[in-house]
């Protein structure tokens, strides 16, 4: 019988917090707003991806400005390359909308977490045998929140971030499925309420995630 390993300090405050935001193609200028409006709201993971223009940027102020408050991570993390460029920019984490096992590898070694995109249950076990302390399941939005129940059953030792479709209607689902996190992109980083400048509204947005999550 396989078991889960021990969670690090990172892992444990993701089950409690349950949530990460996802930056990703905001204009750079409003990238501090959009940060400061999450913190806000209540949000404690944040994750820019790398095709966001000055991703490495926002990685390094965002790490130095939400030290203690916020762990901040790089997204769309693609190959070996990207992952040592957002661990050169501060990144606590990677998260990957794929499997490269030399991230997960590079992410081991570091002692950078890395929680790369897998969808099939070979993909999830081996992720986690190679080193991955979570893995994202993507996209959920058309597999479905049955799927990562079904996936739960024989794999429940491995911690998923849920990640695609999931909104304020069904995150409480979605968590109840048996995902330890979900990765949240435009349904709370709204590119409208960033577009508009209402950070005030961001900030509200956030705040309903967050006590969404926090009810039992």
């Amino acid at each position: 019988m396989t078991t889960g390993r021990e969670q690090s300090e990172l892992m444990k405050s993701l089950a409690a917090s349950k949530i990460v935001a996802i930056i990703r193609g905001i204009p750079e200028d409003k990238g501090d707003a959009t940060a400061e409006a999450l913190a806000e709201g209540g949000v404690v993971f944040l994750e820019v991806t790398l095709n966001t223009d000055g991703a490495l940027g926002m990685i390094s102020r965002f790490r130095e400005r939400y030290e203690g408050r916020m762990r901040i991570g790089a997204g769309t993390v693609l190959d070996l390359g990207q992952a040592k460029e957002a661990a050169a920019a501060g990144a606590e984490y990677i998260i990957s909308p794929n499997l490269d096992l030399e991230v997960v590898r590079f992410g081991v070694e570091q002692g950078i977490e890395v929680w790369p995109g897998t969808m099939t249950p070979t993909e999830i076990v081996a992720a986690y045998k190679a080193g991955a302390s979570a893995v994202k399941v993507f996209p959920l939005g058309s597999l479905g929140v049955g799927y990562l129940k079904e996936i739960r059953a024989p794999l429940n030792h491995i911690p998923m971030v849920a990640t695609g479709g999931v909104n304020l209607q069904n995150i409480r689902s979605v968590l109840d499925a048996g995902a330890v996190a979900v990765g949240l992109g435009g349904n709370l980083v709204d590119k409208k309420l960033v577009a508009d400048g209402d950070f005030k509204a961001l900030a509200k947005l956030a705040r309903a995630y967050a006590d969404e999550v926090a009810r039992e």
